[in-house]
């Protein structure tokens, strides 16, 4: 539909939510207030070339921060989706942009471009401007913008919050009006989190606790878990939205003991990674997770010794619980089972996201070692002239650092990718390895260790032997018991794994269980990123549904348009819309008529009822099903019959097969 040539006086009206309207007519009303013609095309809708190297060099730090956290959103998940993200400061002034502007007309694209100005006073309503005017996410669609000039584009805002919770800019994703955005919202919500979230770990990361948390053990690492700063008093200094979003609770300046009913100096001495169960405020039950600060501990004497045994359960699945009915699996795990108890290094080799990491955690706590911290590193992702300072530790007069290996005393050192480290680093490893100590460069001190080695690798670590990439004497030793971890498309227990994975990260309040229409979704797609990419595709379901049940439509875009998830037959996706068109020609094979008995089966009359009331069946089914564009779980609802049922008749009518 076309903007309308008359100028509105308040904007249309949404199916979304009546909170979402009144955020638009108040936006307009601003707009009204603020002299705006909705005919008006802002000239001078961008600062000068020199005010924009001012903005971005004063705003260095959180465009590099954004750039390091959306890029991977929009490499995985929107690169394809003809997409454009901003970010912009507190004045509505765009910073940066990422994606693709493909989508927008030549002549439109300098409203685009670093400098440019969208707060409500110029641009009139736009996501932009709305998100900083309200403090709140907002999706501008379409005829909902006050200037008719933006109406050829859909935005979808969230703010952004510095560690003091004073709102620092906001984050948009615009693309061409006609697109489908279900997920965009939630998507940039989810990005916006993860920028505040890397401004408090990089503020305050050096120097102070900080603390994960959230109701399932699973989701610790996620964007959306509760993240806290406190420092050695145990005073929380800042905190994200989320953190109070889940306790109810102001937290600036609480006390960290009182908050989580755990005392200061376990909380602190909680060996990194290891989950431990907590009851906030004494009524919230919460897994939480502390990260110690870098510098205090670099020039610190070696405490390890002195640490209490850590006697709290391990949140995570056990070993037992990875076997959910795939043979290979099980495999992995009776073996592993086996040599808990025995000091032989472990090898785990699969593709990405295949549940490395979550193996060896597994395999951690079932052995004697879990007392004692699991330290994880990957070796791809660290410059290579900061690796071996990474693992090794150094020490100079100003700061020093005790090196990963030297952290993980009596516990478990976790290496992914070994083949990455320089030849250099591997030779370290080696003599550490072989002679059980770590020797500072800086200060030549030697520092006995006593670790089991866990290696990891997506590709073939023998191969990469062959090709000189990794020393063959480095190889044996780290090569103990060799695991192989099949790929997600390949396990027999697709079915079970959801389960689990849903269960895992859903909040108490979602429903328990998942549809078949669901459950049908998801075992198709061939998952590159296996485990790992099915638990994102899970989450963004989840985040996207709320309280209500997960239905297909909530399922990212790339899960609905994979080739396994259309339907051979027709072409048809499972959220295919039946127009009249397509309204099979015979619809007199519904199997739901009166059972009539043999006498009746001879009634000309009965026989003619029985047939309209078929017919009847079959056209309140496709109008049903066509009115709620082909959802199973709502077409059901609507005709008061399960799904079964309707799968039934939607066979039978030559919709689905």
């Amino acid at each position: 539909m076309q903007p309308s040539d008359n100028p509105r006086t308040h904007p249309p009206r949404t199916r979304k939510s009546l909170s979402h309207d009144l955020m638009i007519q108040a936006s307009w009303q601003r707009c009204n207030k603020y002299g705006l013609d909705q005919e008006t095309t802002p000239a001078d809708a961008i600062v000068s070339q020199g005010e924009v190297r001012d903005l971005q060099y004063h705003h260095n730090f959180l465009i590099n921060t954004t750039g390091s956290e959306v890029l991977p959103y929009y490499e995985n998940i929107l690169a394809n989706s003809s997409c454009l993200i901003m970010l912009a400061d507190q004045k509505g002034q765009v910073l940066n942009c990422w994606g693709d502007r493909r989508f927008m007309a030549i002549q439109k694209r300098r409203c685009f471009d670093d400098g440019a100005r969208w707060s409500e006073k110029v641009n009139g309503t736009n996501a932009i401007g709305t998100a900083l005017a309200t403090g709140q996410a907002v999706q501008v669609q379409r005829d909902e913008h006050y200037l008719k000039a933006n109406r050829f584009m859909i935005g979808s805002a969230a703010p952004i919050y510095d560690t003091n919770r004073e709102l620092l800019g906001v984050l948009d994703v615009s693309s061409d009006a006609y697109l489908p955005q279900a997920h965009t919202l939630g998507m940039v919500r989810m990005m916006s989190q993860s920028v505040e979230n890397r401004l408090i770990i990089s503020k305050f990361g050096q120097e102070e606790f900080l603390l994960t948390f959230n109701t399932n053990v699973d989701n610790l690492d996620s964007q959306w878990a509760g993240l806290i700063a406190f420092n050695e008093n145990g005073t929380i200094i800042s905190a994200n939205r989320r953190a109070e979003m889940l306790l109810r609770f102001e937290l600036a300046l609480a006390s960290v003991e009182e908050v989580f009913g755990i005392r200061l100096f376990e909380l602190k001495n909680q060996p990194e990674g290891q989950p431990v169960l907590v009851n906030a405020l004494g009524k919230y039950k919460m897994y939480a997770m502390v990260k110690r600060p870098e510098n205090p501990m670099a020039l610190a004497p070696d405490y390890r010794d002195r640490l209490p045994v850590q006697t709290e359960t391990y949140a995570g699945p056990t070993l037992e619980q990875l076997a959910l009915g795939d043979m290979r699996i099980e495999r992995c795990t009776r073996m592993a089972k086996a040599v808990t108890g025995k000091e032989m290094p472990l090898l785990i080799q699969g593709e990405t996201g295949t549940g490395k990491k979550t193996f060896a955690r597994a395999f951690h706590h079932a052995s004697q070692r879990s007392a004692f911290p699991m330290i994880t590193v990957n070796c791809a992702v660290i410059p290579e002239d900061e690796i071996e300072a990474e693992l090794f530790g150094y020490q100079n007069p100003d700061k020093g650092s005790v090196g990963l290996i030297r952290k993980a005393h009596k516990g478990t050192f976790y290496i992914e990718e070994p083949a990455e480290l320089p030849m250099s680093a591997q030779t370290r490893l080696l003599r550490v390895l072989e002679e059980k100590k770590v020797t500072c460069p800086d200060t030549g001190q030697n520092w006995s260790v006593d670790i089991r080695i866990i290696a990891a690798s997506k590709t073939s670590l023998k191969a990469q032997v062959t090709t000189g990439q990794l020393r063959e004497d480095l190889y044996y030793r780290i090569s103990g018991l060799n695991l192989e971890l099949p790929p997600l498309r390949e396990r027999t227990d697709q079915i079970a794994l959801i389960h689990h994975l849903h269960r895992s990260c859903k909040e108490s309040s979602q429903p328990e269980y998942l549809s078949e229409e669901v459950l049908s979704l998801l075992t198709r797609p061939a998952w590159p990123g296996n485990t790992r990419q099915l638990l994102n595709v899970l989450q963004i379901a989840l985040a996207m549904a709320g309280d209500d049940e997960i239905e297909a439509w909530h399922l990212p875009d790339d899960v609905l348009t994979e080739p396994a998830n259309r339907d051979l037959s027709t072409g048809m996706t499972d959220k295919t819309v039946i127009t009249e068109t397509q309204t099979p020609a015979r619809i007199s094979t519904i199997t739901e008529t009166p059972y009539l008995s043999a006498d009746q089966e001879t009634n000309p009359a009965l026989l003619q009822q029985a047939n309209q009331l078929q017919h009847s069946i079959a056209d309140e089914t496709l109008k049903a099903y066509t009115l709620h564009k082909g959802n199973i779980s709502r077409t059901a609802q609507a005709l008061g019959i399960s799904r079964n049922t309707l799968y039934k008749r939607l066979k039978e009518l030559g919709i689905r097969s």
